[in-house]
């Protein structure tokens, strides 16, 4: 009888040792996978602060009203920035990085090109897309 009791045991330990092995399995499937995504958001946002950053640094470079089609690059970054200069006097600056695109709205005036202050915009703001392209 003693017998029977210690298999009873070893079984119920057994068994214990297999369902926590599977909760463990279970909860690192789960970690693995959350941070898979806090990576990817991590990614996400720095292409996002990049971008920005690219768009404020092209704002500020001294843009020449001529030609109607100027690209910069600044050093060390993967972002361009290019600026499309339009008949009507209008303006657009396209800022890309591998991830996303941004515009700007901008006029020509006095021969010096000026941001809109409320102009930037994360789509396109022509009816024509082929212009929001970068050259």
């Amino acid at each position: 009888m003693n017998r029977q009791r210690g298999m009873s045991s070893l079984a119920l330990v057994l068994l214990l040792l297999l369902l926590g092995s599977l909760m463990l399995n279970g909860l690192n499937q789960q970690l693995t996978s959350h941070i898979w995504r806090v990576n990817h958001e991590n990614q996400g946002i720095r292409y996002a602060a990049e971008i920005h950053a690219a768009m404020e640094w092209a704002r500020r470079q001294p843009w020449l009203p001529q030609p109607v089609q100027q690209c910069l690059q600044p050093a060390g970054q993967n972002a361009r920035s290019c600026l499309r200069i339009f008949a009507d006097g209008s303006a657009l600056l396209i800022v890309a990085n591998a991830e996303a695109t941004l515009w700007r709205l901008a006029r020509v005036e006095n021969n010096k090109v000026r941001f809109l202050p409320h102009g930037w915009s994360d789509f396109c703001p022509l009816q024509e897309a082929a212009l929001c392209q970068l050259p």
